[in-house]
């Protein structure tokens, strides 16, 4: 029987060899979606239709054209925030619960075009705007290691997909740590990459003046390099580009840096750091230590340096999707997209020059270090319908999940959230680890590196 926690590399071999066929593994993850999904509201559209089109098409391939693509059968979903022409992209709002968007996106274009089986579109809260899958038009993300808690957002459907074991892979969005905490919550491999490095078209030029990215998400280093050598790439036109790398990023995860000097963030005046994701950092340094890398903490704290730049420009980047009916926005997004529409012109402006000036002091600050370690989250995981725990403190409560991702969407540079142990109530805590402007290619082998001294694989949560 066929291993719903199979790595998607290690799928698309057995399928490129024939002991597998695609239609069996777009059969059988749709039966896992059947089984799970009522349970943990990933997904919130399936396209079985599609999935078993893919399928067919894939199978009339020659072995040659089936080796040339590098995710032949390996299922995937997509953000319902990723234009998609034959369905619809509703951004978890009602407002947008009937949109159908004029095109595909280029990177459901790329995946497809890369021999993937499209399975369906994941939960998300509504624009993106909560740090938890819930409110809005879609059903809570529930978290696969304990379904009562969350699993994290804005790509939460995105995660818990993967870490059900309903899909290999999926492709999420991340605009101040949405694919990051998410993987944190569950236990996976969130990649936000460089900015420019994925295109949004032609959906917008960017999003969020250059905050939001286009992500993979995975079980494994390895998943998540292969994701990004297929969805990698601008289009011409693109505002930003980022230079293309030396060679694939899949390449990276055979090199094992050497000597590295890194940086530790692991507090900030914005929000307490908790006692046992502190715990798991402090544990992750030693294991780089324990590699022959040098870990030297670091006194600064780039979301206070940042100040109120970043949230003007969230705020009204989640305004500009407009509503046709306001009153029907989740009561928490609602507040993010009222403060947004009173953002003046003038205002915005201001903002994100003191975000690129910021950010280029961050940025120069980190550049005599080959890379930066901070937990992922703050806090743990919550239950759902805990966060916030009154709606008046939403904006403070939100700080314990964005100090430490939030900053690197500001600055452009790519960051990953890895696996770094569990919580004594069994959920998943997060590593981050941050790279130089472009480096994904170093990142990545940094990564594949933390991931051989604290192999995590074959932990899987308890779904019966």
């Amino acid at each position: 029987m066929l291993d719903p926690y199979i790595e998607g590399w290690k799928l698309r071999e057995m399928a490129c060899q024939g002991e597998l066929r695609p239609r069996e593994i777009a059969e059988f993850f749709l039966q896992r979606v059947a089984d799970l999904n009522s349970r943990l509201g990933a997904f919130w559209l399936v396209t079985a239709d599609r999935a078993m089109a893919d399928a067919e098409r894939l199978e009339k391939l020659t072995s040659a054209e089936r080796a040339a693509l590098p995710l032949y059968g390996v299922p995937y979903s997509l953000k319902d925030m990723t234009w998609t022409k034959d369905f619809p992209t509703t951004f978890g709002s009602k407002n947008f619960e009937n949109f159908m968007a004029p095109a595909d996106a280029e990177i459901a274009l790329r995946l497809r075009e890369a021999g993937g089986i499209l399975l369906g579109k994941t939960t998300m809260p509504e624009f993106g705007g909560r740090p938890t899958t819930e409110g809005g038009l879609h059903p809570p993300a529930r978290n696969p290691w304990n379904p009562d808690y969350t699993g994290g957002g804005s790509s939460g459907g995105a995660a818990v997909s993967v870490a059900a074991g309903m899909a290999p892979i999926a492709a999420g969005t991340d605009g101040g740590g949405s694919i990051r905490m998410p993987a944190s919550c569950c236990g996976l491999v969130g990649l936000k990459p460089a900015r420019g490095r994925i295109t949004q078209a032609p959906m917008q030029g960017e999003a969020w003046h250059g905050l939001s990215s286009n992500c993979p998400i995975a079980r494994t280093v390895r998943d998540v390099a292969l994701m990004l050598d297929v969805m990698a790439g601008p289009v011409v036109g693109d505002p930003y580009w980022a230079p293309p790398p030396a060679h694939p990023f899949i390449r990276a995860i055979d090199r094992r840096p050497t000597q590295l000097k890194l940086a530790a963030i692991a507090a900030s005046a914005l929000a307490p750091v908790d006692p046992e994701v502190g715990g798991a950092f402090d544990s992750a340094c030693e294991a780089f230590r324990a590699m022959g890398h040098s870990v030297e903490p670091l006194a600064m704290d780039p979301i206070v340096m940042l100040g109120e730049s970043v949230s003007t420009v969230i705020c009204a980047g989640v305004s500009s999707y407009g509503a046709a009916d306001p009153e029907k926005i989740d009561p928490i997004v609602r507040k993010l997209y009222e403060r947004g529409l009173k953002v003046s012109a003038a205002d915005y402006v201001r903002a994100v020059r003191t975000l690129h000036n910021v950010s280029r002091e961050i940025v120069q600050r980190l550049a005599p270090y080959d890379a930066l370690l901070t937990p992922t989250l703050a806090c743990t995981p919550t239950e759902l319908g805990k966060m916030p725990s009154a709606p008046e403190r939403y904006t403070e409560e939100l700080m314990g999940w964005l100090i430490f991702t939030s900053p690197f969407n500001s600055t452009g540079q790519p960051a990953i959230s890895l696996p770094n142990g569990f919580t004594s109530k069994g959920l998943p805590i997060g590593l981050q680890i941050v790279a130089g402007q472009n480096d994904e290619i170093g990142l990545l082998s940094i990564a594949a590196a933390f991931e051989e001294a604290r192999p995590w694989q074959d932990k899987r949560p308890p779904l019966g």
